[in-house]
């Protein structure tokens, strides 16, 4: 299992054990994370499940593909860190991952 540390804007923190080959999005929504509302289904086809990857990890984690940066253009607050959650898919590389969700999500 691969650690993941989801951020609430108020700063509460959620720590979720993870399958490797899920998605980050997959896990927030199963573990009832508030903010992760993910209403396409992981279908990369809305951006109700934006976050922001800590900068720490954001090497790890890559950069959004075309279809992804096409969907990021409907979140609110973009950063140069923004990533939908459907897209990273959880490895043992990223134990430790840590997203923040934005205070629009919140």
């Amino acid at each position: 299992m691969t650690k993941l540390i989801y951020i609430a804007f108020d700063g509460t923190r959620f720590e979720i054990d993870a399958q490797d080959g899920s998605t980050v999005m997959e896990n927030a929504v199963k573990n009832a994370v508030p903010g992760i509302e993910a209403e396409c289904g992981g279908a990369c086809a809305c951006a109700t499940c934006h976050v922001y990857v800590d900068e720490e990890w954001v090497e790890k984690t890559g950069s959004p593909e075309a279809m992804e940066e096409d969907m990021l253009d409907f979140a609110s607050d973009l950063r140069p860190n923004s990533r939908l959650s459907c897209q990273i898919r959880v490895t043992p590389e990223l134990d430790g991952l840590t997203v923040h969700l934005p205070e629009s999500q919140g």
